[in-house]
């Protein structure tokens, strides 16, 4: 008798072991019918967190692929200094936040894409007239955020400034607004963004010289490429729907921006 009870335990065991092993397998992106995916939650136009609602452009991108993955988006915080520590780690699946493809990058982390093409530019207080552009920023005091492909470029390009590397870029844009430093960079669709704000209306302007362009990606775990052709097959579909301008009309349009050259731009092949 205790031997067949024995064995009916071990039984009853393996089949629970069985059936949480099935449970956990939900296709793309992990197991269940959520998917941890990372966004910025203070770029207006691109990643905002507002209360319990997310709005923005890499927001309505990434609910687009997560849908046609089979999946329901859990939005995380992903700073520009955590992102590839986040994917790395399993604590996302997908970033969708201002990614920047570059070669540095693909060294740790795998990327679909891209999505959009943007631009590095600068943010000043409106009445400034002296910053036309990266050449007339020695001596002053730039902001940026740690971790971005920004503030590499400037290092690069301007040895003079006197750069200062915040958390976010919602602390940049207040402490140019308090008059605390003179200018802010990034990517033009990021400053459009925070320039649009009610708060910032009439304050801020855009510089409009452009000097780089941001190729956005989805961030994913290196080397996952049948994850990567799911996102890029979504992606693709997204723009030939109409779904992709529609997003970006939304979302970019109230600032006055439009798309660049290179917009909607053809997936990289996955590797």
């Amino acid at each position: 008798m205790k031997v067949r009870q024995i064995g009916a335990a071990l039984a009853a065991t393996a089949l629970a072991l069985t059936a949480s092993a099935c449970g956990s397998s939900g296709g793309a992106g992990g197991g269940g019918d959520t998917m941890k995916v990372g966004i910025k939650f203070d770029q207006p136009g691109l990643g905002l967190k507002v209360g319990s609602d997310y709005k923005g452009l890499d927001v309505d991108v990434a609910k687009y692929v997560a849908k046609e993955l089979g999946k329901t988006p859990e939005f995380i915080q992903a700073p520009s200094a955590q992102r590839e520590t986040l994917l790395s780690t399993g604590q996302v699946t997908l970033i969708f936040a201002t990614y920047s493809i570059t070669d540095k990058r693909k060294e740790s982390v795998s990327f679909a894409g891209p999505y959009f093409i943007a631009g590095q530019d600068l943010l000043v207080r409106a009445d400034n007239s002296d910053i036309t552009g990266p050449d007339s920023l020695a001596g002053k005091k730039l902001c940026s955020v740690t971790g971005s492909t920004s503030a590499q470029k400037i290092k690069d390009k301007v040895p003079g400034v006197n750069l200062q590397e915040f958390g976010t870029y919602s602390e940049c844009v207040a402490a140019l607004d308090a008059g605390t430093i003179d200018a802010l960079t990034t990517d033009n669709t990021i400053l459009a963004g925070f320039a649009a704000q009610e708060q910032y209306k009439g304050k801020l302007k855009v510089v409009g010289n452009t000097f780089s362009e941001e190729r956005y990606g989805v961030g994913l775990k290196k080397g996952d490429k049948a994850l990567c052709e799911q996102v890029n097959a979504a992606l693709k579909k997204m723009v030939d729907s109409g779904e992709w301008q529609k997003a970006v009309d939304a979302n970019l349009g109230p600032a006055g921006f439009k798309p660049g050259a290179g917009n909607p731009p053809a997936a990289d092949a996955c590797s």
